[in-house]
């Protein structure tokens, strides 16, 4: 047999047509290179192009290692894919699609009915869809309700944004309606504080919402208290008012006896009828000395009760003050809130400008905190925050202010203390939390912090001594856990 001569280039170049046109093995095989040196991937690019260079320079040892090696490592795969289940993988990525359409997304649209329906009608059209079928009008339809979903979603974000908006001018105009010092004011004041942080996560507006119930309830009670004692306090006097007409009337009563008393004395004629308007004279006056005294003793104790009265008023009032407190406070922690903080630091600062004292403050951030929540869960975090508060309370003196920034991290504002003092407290701190060992469950937690000093300066505004005290904070961070870093 005579070897093969060379192969002639056809006319056209697309592989269907050089399959098409093939009337003898060489030019099937030219076509079937062409072909695959036009397929996307290693396919193409590696095995395409060496079959094709091979069956032009005719090198057809070449040519059956790269169809053996196509054979062995694509055509067996494939072939396994198809027998083991790889059309089922297709249909199950189908069928998860599907349900995220018709199920999870028509559920979060049911605000929207029309891309409800579209969301779902897409997931059935999508479930009868076979290979073959034509996908640009399912494409189209899954562009245009992502994009009306990204529409409603942004009009969503903007009625929620107007919403909050009008709640806080509302709450802002009933802020000063309120007289200065009012429990209600601190209250209002801290929902403000809530809306104007932005998002909070689902943990923090629950405890937020379970602490202002139990404090509208505890309040409620102590209202009821006051209007009670203040009817009692009206009650009293009344009695008072009524007593002391009744000791009027008497005492014109009297007047009138003493001077029918006097007209008989004029006119007695015997010693014997002088005698009995004496005694008569007599008894008049002791019976209004009795009901004088009486007034007296009811006046006393009216008094009495009165004062009494008005120290309830007073301790009732207090525990107001005291339950509006609470909404200056981290419902989790105890520590002071954003609100505490603001007030707490201004009543420092004015007290450190008029002392010519030092102010000290200090960031102070959790170490690994995330981890502890992804190994524990919420619970281990929220109890690893408040073992941290207990701990610096106790490391602290008693006038330093704690409260919490915000997630994990912590202000501490120590009045008093120049940079070294405060340095020194906050690393005391840090050696007491490394002996109290912190269990949850039954599990250890590792709790340490890292922390950034600073000393205010001489009119410098809170924002920037917390971000002298926060740049040093990440300082110690960067330095390694557990370590503090101070700033001048």
């Amino acid at each position: 047999m005579s070897p093969p001569g060379p192969i002639a280039s056809p006319a056209s170049s697309d592989p269907a047509a050089l399959l098409t046109a093939a009337n003898d093995p060489r030019a099937l095989l030219r076509a079937y290179a062409e072909g695959m040196a036009g397929l996307p991937g290693e396919l193409g690019d590696l095995l395409g192009q060496r079959l094709r260079t091979a069956v032009a320079e005719e090198d057809w040892a070449s040519c059956a290692r790269v169809l053996r090696q196509l054979l062995e490592k694509y055509l067996h795969d494939f072939a396994a894919s198809l027998a083991g289940g790889g059309v089922n993988e297709s249909e199950q990525l189908r069928e998860l699609l599907r349900q995220a359409l018709g199920v999870a997304l028509a559920s979060l649209l049911e605000p929207v009915p029309e891309l409800a329906r579209e969301s779902a009608a897409l997931a059935e059209a999508l479930r009868r869809w076979r290979p073959g079928d034509d996908l640009a009008a399912l494409a189209r339809r899954a562009r245009e309700l992502c994009h009306q979903v990204g529409v409603h979603a942004g009009e969503a974000a903007e009625r929620q944004a107007l919403l909050l908006s009008l709640f806080d001018l509302l709450l802002e105009n009933l802020f000063e309606l309120l007289e200065d010092g009012s429990w209600l004011q601190a209250q209002v004041a801290g929902v403000r504080q809530l809306l104007l942080a932005g998002p909070a996560d689902r943990h923090t507006l629950e405890a937020t919402r379970q602490g202002l119930r139990e404090l509208v309830y505890q309040q409620s009670l102590l209202r009821q208290g006051i209007a009670q004692t203040k009817d009692a306090m009206r009650g009293m006097l009344d009695t008072f008012v009524a007593r002391m007409e009744g000791m009027a009337d008497s005492t014109g009563q009297y007047q009138s006896r003493l001077e029918a008393h006097r007209e008989a004395i004029r006119q007695a004629r015997s010693i014997t009828e002088l005698g009995r308007r004496l005694d008569e004279v007599l008894e008049d006056t002791a019976q209004l000395q009795r009901q004088a005294q009486r007034a007296r003793e009811e006046l006393v104790a009216a008094r009495e009760e009165v004062e009494a009265a008005e120290a309830r008023v007073r301790a009732l009032e207090e525990q107001l003050r005291e339950a509006g407190d609470l909404v200056r406070r981290d419902p989790l922690t105890g520590a002071l809130n954003l609100r505490g903080l603001e007030e707490r630091y201004a009543e420092l600062a004015a007290q450190a400008e008029r002392e010519a004292r030092p102010l000290a403050l200090a960031m102070v951030d959790m170490d690994g905190f995330r981890e502890v929540n992804s190994t524990h869960g919420h619970g281990g975090g929220d109890t690893a925050l408040r073992h941290v508060v207990q701990v610096l309370r106790e490391a602290l003196r008693g006038d330093d202010c704690i409260a919490r920034h915000g997630g994990d991290e912590f202000v501490l504002v120590l009045p008093g203390a120049d940079l070294d003092e405060a340095t020194a407290l906050v690393r005391r701190a840090q050696r007491l939390l490394a002996v109290r060992v912190l269990a949850h469950e039954g599990r250890r937690i590792p709790v340490t912090f890292s922390a950034g000093v600073a000393v205010r300066q001489l009119g410098e505004a809170r924002e920037d001594l917390i971000r002298r005290a926060d740049r040093a904070m990440y300082q110690a961070k960067r330095g390694g856990r557990d370590r503090v870093q101070a700033t001048r």
